[in-house]
């Protein structure tokens, strides 16, 4: 018998944030993503609230049965335990209690960095901007960092019928300046924070971070206060200083992602996701990014041919949910 109208399937993915929550439904049928609503994490005390409300958002369409048939959230932190904390938001995760919103349907929790490196197995073309290298070697690792409200990582590597996911920290490795005004930024970060890892300067609070480093540098005051307004005075050439920190910005992200590159031996290609990068596109575009890729001395030719990706499409982190629970299903 055929399903009727209002007995639609379906499963709910979100991808969570350290700034906002992102809720989806996979329809069954279609294998899509529709009724995309994203959430302000500021505007909820708690995850479970915002959860109660896409639900009942879902229901008010009219159109789909009265419980998911799975659920796959991608959570910005570690994901091991019953209780889940968020690296840059107060909220936490209480597994047990999310598991019985749902009523019973099969949860899953992947990492959301873990999410985007699923997604990278499916865009195609349209979905990113290459900066320089090769094709890549589709039976090789691919590298996945992402500067946005913290400085994601994962891997990606090739295995039998299915490419697997491995999640990282490797925001968090220590920072290793590469000529003077990057140790002069890095001695002024230390004296604020005590260790400065690359998210310090791989992120929205790295970007102002660096941009107030610079400015004590040139003995000037900040004319800024949000890293939106840092990469705003840049794009349109209207602050030299904030133009100044972008590239600053972008030099280290090129030295980053090779490091990513040559530690995890991704000759597949690199993908650079979160929010600042296609922000700044045309900046990095113009940057020391790629030089700086591939500086690695005795080691500039491995890197020379692997292609870095700078993810444009929207909702990857969404995508990549989806991706997971799909592949869950073909296991």
């Amino acid at each position: 018998m055929p399903v009727s109208a209002a007995e639609k399937p379906w499963q709910l993915v979100a991808d969570v944030g350290g700034t906002n929550a992102r809720f989806a439904v996979v329809d069954l049928e279609r294998g899509s993503l529709c009724h995309v609503v994203y959430y302000s994490v500021e505007d909820y005390a708690i995850f479970a609230d915002v959860l109660a409300e896409f639900s009942a958002h879902v229901s008010s369409a009219g159109s789909w049965a009265k419980t998911p048939q799975g659920a796959c959230l991608a959570v910005a932190g570690p994901v091991d335990g019953s209780v889940l904390k968020f690296t840059n938001s107060p909220w936490e995760i209480d597994v047990n209690g999310i598991e019985a919103q749902l009523e019973g349907a099969p949860l899953h929790i992947i990492n959301d960095f873990a999410a985007v490196g699923y997604a990278t197995t499916r865009l195609s073309p349209v979905d990113y901007l290459q900066l320089g290298g090769g094709a890549g070697n589709p039976t090789k690792p691919v590298a996945v960092l992402g500067p946005g409200t913290g400085l994601g990582v994962c891997a990606v590597v090739p295995c039998q019928e299915h490419k697997v996911v491995i999640e990282a920290e490797g925001g968090h490795a220590d920072y290793a300046p590469v000529d003077a005004q990057e140790i002069a930024v890095l001695n002024i970060l230390l004296q604020r924070f005590g260790r400065v890892s690359y998210e310090r300067l791989l992120s929205g609070a790295g970007i102002l971070s660096t941009y107030q480093a610079l400015a004590e540098l040139a003995l000037r005051e900040p004319a800024h206060e949000r890293p939106e307004d840092v990469y705003q005075a840049a794009m349109d050439g209207s602050d030299t200083l904030a133009m100044r920190t972008l590239h600053v910005f972008c030099r280290i992200l090129g030295s980053f992602a090779g490091n990513l590159a040559l530690t995890l031996g991704a000759r597949g290609g690199v993908f650079i996701a979160g929010g600042i990068a296609p922000k700044v596109l045309s900046i990095l575009q113009q940057s020391e990014f790629r030089n700086r890729f591939e500086s690695k001395g005795r080691l500039r030719g491995f890197l020379a041919d692997i292609p870095v990706q700078v993810i444009t499409a929207k909702d990857i982190g969404l995508k990549g949910a989806a991706a997971y629970l799909a592949q869950q299903g073909n296991s």
